[in-house]
C-alpha cells in the first residue's frame, strides 16, 4: 500500500501546513496513482482537507477531494479515506461540543459523496492517530493545540468525535469499514533510573488506550463499543523503541523487541484483522528498513496475525513539519516538471523483491516459526 502525508495542523508561527499542495499531489494525483499501478500497488491512504472543504459551518465544498476521488475510481485504487489528520477548521474549538457535531456531519457530507461517486467497499480513518494525536497536541506541546497536561483530555474528546463520525457514516453507507491507526511502541525501564520501572511499563500500556476506548473498554461513557473497533492499523517506524525518559533503542541493541513480537501482542490483544498502516526510514535505511519489517511481518502472519497490508508511508518525499527540509523517506521525489518523479531505485527494487516473497513464497512463510522463548 501507499500513504500520501497529508498533515494539515497549523505551526507555532501560525503557518498551516498542507501536504498533499506542498507534495503538488493534489495537481499531479493521477500520475501518482499511475506510478502506483505499475509498481502493483493499488491501495493508498488518502486524506480529505477538512479545513478547505468547510470554509464555513455547515457548508461543504468537495472541490479539493474531486481529483483523488475521481482518478482512483478511473485507474481502480482502492482508498483509504483520512477524514482529519490533525487539522480542522479555522474558528472551531477543538475540546468544544461543537467540534464533535460538526466532525460527524463533515463525516455524513463525505459519504454521500463517496457514496455517490465510488465503488465499495468503502473505508475510512476517522481521526488519524488518537493517541500519538493528543500525546503531541496536548501532552508536548508539539502540534496543535499547542497545550500540555492536557492529552488525556484530548483523546477522549478525539473519541467523541470518531464514535461520532462511524455512527453518521454509517447512516449513509451501512456497510462501511474503519481503520483505527496509531503508532505501536516498546519501552524498556531506563537502567539509570530502575525507580521508574512501573511506570516505565504503564507508559508502554498507554499505546493501546485509545484502541480500548473506542471498544468501549474503558471509558464507556464516551460512547464507545467493540463494533467501533473494527481494522486496527499499527504505525512503526525505527524510533518507535526507546528507554523511558531516555534514549531511542537501534535494532542492534538486545533489549529491541521484535517488531513480530509487537504485531502479536496486538493482535492477541485486540482479535481485529490489522494493517501496518505506516512504516517507512529516511535515506539510505529505506530499503533496509522494509525489508525488516518485511520479514517481521511474514513471521507474525504465520503465527496467525490477520495482517491485510503494508502502508508504505510517506510515499513522496516531503517538506519537514517544523523547517520545511527536504525528507527522503519515500518512494518517489518532489514534482518537476510535468509531475515527473525520481523514484529512489533501491527501495523500489526492495519493494518488489518483497511483493515476490508475499505472493509467491507462501510455502516459507508457513515455515517460519518464532524461536523458543
Amino acid at each position: 500500500m501507499a500513504g500520501f502525508e497529508c498533515s494539515t495542523f497549523y505551526r507555532r508561527n501560525g503557518e498551516r501546513l498542507d501536504l498533499v499542495a506542498a507534495t503538488k499531489h493534489d495537481i499531479f494525483c493521477r500520475q501518482d496513482y499511475e506510478r502506483l499501478i505499475r509498481l502493483n500497488m493499488q491501495v493508498a491512504r488518502e486524506s480529505i482537507r477538512w479545513h478547505l472543504i468547510e470554509r464555513r459551518p455547515g457548508e461543504y465544498n468537495f472541490a479539493s477531494a474531486m481529483p483523488m476521488i475521481q482518478n482512483a475510481e478511473e485507474l481502480g485504487i482502492q482508498i483509504l479515506w483520512d477524514l482529519c489528520h490533525y487539522g480542522w477548521p479555522d474558528g472551531l474549538q477543538i475540546f468544544s461540543a461543537e467540534f464533535v457535531n460538526r466532525f460527524a456531519l463533515f463525516a455524513a457530507a463525505f459519504a454521500r459523496v463517496v457514496r455517490d461517486e465510488m465503488q465499495g467497499p468503502h473505508l475510512f480513518a476517522p481521526i488519524n492517530e488518537i493517541s500519538f494525536f493528543s500525546w503531541a497536541g496536548a501532552e508536548s506541546a508539539q502540534i496543535n493545540p499547542y497545550l500540555r497536561k492536557r492529552g488525556f483530555e484530548l483523546k477522549c474528546q478525539l473519541v467523541r468525535a470518531a464514535v461520532a463520525a462511524m455512527q453518521a457514516i454509517w447512516a449513509e453507507l451501512p456497510d462501511a469499514r474503519f481503520l483505527h491507526v496509531d503508532p505501536v511502541i516498546h519501552i524498556v525501564p531506563n537502567p539509570r533510573k530502575p525507580h521508574f520501572n512501573e511506570q516505565a511499563e504503564a507508559y508502554r500500556r498507554s499505546q493501546f488506550q485509545a484502541w480500548d476506548t473506542l471498544a468501549g473498554r474503558v471509558c464507556p461513557e464516551l460512547g464507545g463499543h467493540e463494533k467501533y473497533l473494527d481494522i486496527v492499523g499499527v504505525n512503526y517506524y525505527p524510533h518507535n523503541q526507546w528507554e523511558y525518559q531516555g534514549k531511542m533503542i537501534p535494532r542492534t541493541d538486545p533489549r529491541y523487541r521484535p517488531f513480530h513480537d509487537i504485531l502479536l501482542e496486538a493482535h492477541r490483544r485486540f482479535n481485529r484483522p490489522m494493517l501496518i498502516a505506516e512504516t517507512g526510514a529516511e535515506k539510505r535505511a529505506r530499503p533496509a528498513w522494509l525489508r525488516y519489517v518485511s520479514e517481521q511481518a511474514r513471521i507474525a502472519m504465520a503465527h496467525g496475525v490477520p495482517l491485510h497490508g503494508i502502508c508504505l508511508y510517506p510515499i513522496l518525499n516531503h517538506p519537514g513539519w517544523s523547517d520545511n527540509r527536504h525528507c527522503h523517506n519515500g518512494l518517489w521525489d518532489y514534482a518537476g516538471k510535468g509531475g515527473r518523479r525520481a523514484i529512489c531505485k533501491s527501495l523500489a527494487a526492495e519493494l518488489k523483491r518483497q511483493q515476490r516473497l508475499f505472493e509467491e513464497d507462501v510455502n516459507d512463510v508457513q515455515r517460519i516459526r518464532l524461536p523458543a522463548a
